[in-house]
């Protein structure tokens, strides 16, 4: 589905009490989601260098997104990949899919060995051919979060600490690692 149509989905699952998940925990987390999402992609501006970089690309590319609406960095992402798309001009046709209904999916994309999303799969114009994976979350958070686990395995802990990060990073270091994953492209 294209990114009107995934969020369309996530904010009517949300009007109707549901989440993208059969887990009733996920709803509390789809809502703070949708308001980041909504967030983001209403402040999210793109540096010179992916601008420049999205320009440069010779060929047409196809990225396809696994994702779920529950998930907190996908709402901290996915605007930024609808962005470059968008910025694209058509050079870069953006395409989600929910991770729960593409098991075999997400298990050919494991991030140490887990689940995590989102999953971003840059294919080749006829999709016949993966050219570049990045997932699923900006390597120093993912740096971060390492170490974090070590002090404390509470979620609301943990979550608290990762989306202040992103709010101070204000999609710099995704949109920094977007841009070296598009230049390989080049």
């Amino acid at each position: 589905m294209d990114y009107q149509t995934y969020r369309a989905l996530v904010d009517q699952l949300l009007l109707e009490g549901k989440s993208t998940s059969e887990a009733s925990y996920d709803l509390h987390y789809t809502k703070m989601n949708v308001q980041r999402m909504n967030r983001v992609d209403k402040t999210v501006s793109l540096t010179d260098d992916l601008t420049s970089t999205i320009n440069h690309l010779k060929g047409n590319y196809k990225f396809l997104v696994i994702t779920e609406g529950w998930c907190g960095d996908a709402a901290q992402i996915v605007p930024v990949f609808n962005k470059t798309a968008t910025a694209s001009l058509g050079r870069i046709d953006l395409k989600f899919v929910l991770r729960d209904k593409n098991l075999p999916l997400i298990d050919a994309h494991l991030t140490n060995g887990g689940r995590a999303i989102p999953v971003l799969i840059v294919l080749n114009e006829a999709a016949d051919q993966v050219l570049a994976t990045w997932a699923p979350r900006p390597q120093i958070l993912q740096e971060l979060l390492k170490e974090w686990k070590k002090e404390t395995t509470e979620m609301p802990v943990l979550a608290e600490k990762l989306h202040g990060w992103y709010a101070k990073d204000k999609t710099q270091s995704t949109q920094a690692e977007l841009t070296r994953l598009l230049k390989g492209l080049l």
